[in-house]
């Protein structure tokens, strides 16, 4: 059974006279599908990337658990799909199968797999360009509908130039999905955004290596949960109207504008991946000609899209007023993931500034952080940024920068900057 998609739509679409630019939330949510139990399902493959460098042996905890967790991903393949290991280094390596191929899992290719797992040791540095190279040549030999690849590191990518790092991803996009981790104290976490971001996949650390299996486990479930392949989200605008932009902004915030793909002059697709039973927002922007008070016009419509087939439907109005308590009103979705991206962005900017010695810039963007994470509600992130910053007043954004940071703590701060939570469901008053 495939997913059903349905969507929904938050706007408001009362424009003031003259008004130009029109803001919706659409909410996609699929249901039903799942295929470990879709019939027939669709095909897939599965690449584990895992680093084996010296230092994932420092302390020895990381490439033990980082054994269990691949053989706990192995177990967790669907039998028939294409699967393969690697082993990262300043280089990248074939475990399993020992040739540079991939074979279906079954009883015997998961026996061998894990017993060549369980020989890995940790030696040599990092290059995880290579070892995404590599997960790409094997993909490329597959024709299965939904390709999966686990990149776990503990360190920096330290044995190759961004310029050949990015030249790769570039070459990847497109090709396959890939989920980044962390693991230990040395990882970056900007590095991990830009493989999962390029290849829409998720990013994440982790603080205790026991923790592995389990990551493991659930993205390689989610994997095997997918049950529609390369789906787009499709826009169509009216004549003279403009694109602003186009987000994901639900379960993380992801710039999708750039990757526009041309279906004619007003009609354009934008890259979302497989789906399974999930639920994701995403913000479109649209600067449209404006008309007479009264009017009404289509701004935008908006549809999923997989294989040439429309999987849901939804149209964005604009409608002109010269009431200003209607164009005036604020939809809460909206001004909601306007902040959460901008809540992601100040991380970022806050905690580069932090690295750079700026502690006047740090201080204000960060403080804008807690601010912002306190207005939405979003918990784990408020969590995280007292990690480096003491608040003072979290309602103003108030912080000092603390003295003495653990690296991981500001990589999980940034890694996690994108995660959004949606609208803080207001408690009923008691009466």
């Amino acid at each position: 059974m495939t997913a059903q998609f349905t969507a929904e739509v938050d706007q408001n679409e009362y424009l003031p006279e003259g008004g130009r630019v029109v803001d919706a939330i659409v909410t996609v949510t699929a249901q039903g599908g799942d295929l470990r139990t879709a019939s027939p399902a669709l095909s897939a493959a599965q690449v584990i990337m895992v680093d084996t460098s010296g230092s994932m042996a420092m302390p020895g905890t990381k490439i033990a658990e980082a054994k269990k967790a691949t053989a706990v991903a192995i177990d967790t393949l669907r039998d028939g799909v294409a699967f393969a290991v690697v082993a990262g280094t300043a280089g990248a390596h074939m475990i399993y199968p020992g040739d540079t191929r991939m074979v279906p899992a079954n009883a015997q290719t998961r026996a061998e797999a894990k017993a060549a797992v369980s020989r890995l040791r940790a030696d040599g540095g990092t290059a995880i360009g290579r070892w995404l190279d590599l997960a790409n040549f094997l993909f490329a030999g597959q024709q299965a509908e939904v390709k999966h690849a686990i990149l776990l590191t503990d360190g920096q990518n330290q044995h190759e130039t961004p310029q050949d790092f990015q030249k790769v991803l570039d070459a990847c996009e497109g090709k396959f999905i890939c989920d980044s981790r962390g693991v230990g104290t040395d990882w970056v976490a900007t590095e991990l955004r830009k493989v999962a971001s390029t290849l829409l996949g998720t990013a994440d650390g982790l603080e205790d290596p026991s923790e592995l299996p389990a990551a493991f486990r659930a993205m390689t479930e989610a994997a095997m949960g997918k049950s529609v392949a390369d789906v787009s989200l499709r826009v169509w605008t009216p004549a003279g109207s403009t694109i602003r932009f186009v987000k994901q902004v639900y379960p993380q915030v992801e710039e999708l504008t750039g990757r526009r793909v041309e279906v004619s002059a007003r009609i354009g697709d934008y890259p979302t991946g497989a789906w399974g039973a999930e639920s994701r927002d995403y913000h479109i922007s649209v600067e449209v000609e404006p008309d007479a008070v009264g009017e009404e016009v289509l701004a935008a419509r908006f549809s999923l899209v997989s294989g040439g087939q429309v999987l849901t439907e939804k149209l964005v109005l604009a409608r002109w007023t010269d009431d200003t308590a209607l164009s005036t009103k604020i939809n809460p979705q909206v001004a909601h993931y306007t902040g959460q991206a901008e809540l992601a962005e100040v991380i970022q900017d806050g905690l580069k500034a932090r690295d750079q010695g700026d502690i006047e810039t740090a201080t204000a963007k960060l403080g804008r952080a807690v601010q912002l994470a306190n207005e939405s509600g979003h918990e784990g992130t408020a969590k995280l940024l007292a990690r480096v910053v003491d608040v003072v007043d979290a309602p103003t954004g108030t912080v000092r920068l603390k003295k003495q940071v653990a690296g991981v703590d500001a990589e999980l701060t940034n890694v996690r900057s994108t995660k959004t939570v949606r609208v803080k469901k207001k408690q009923p008053e008691e009466g």
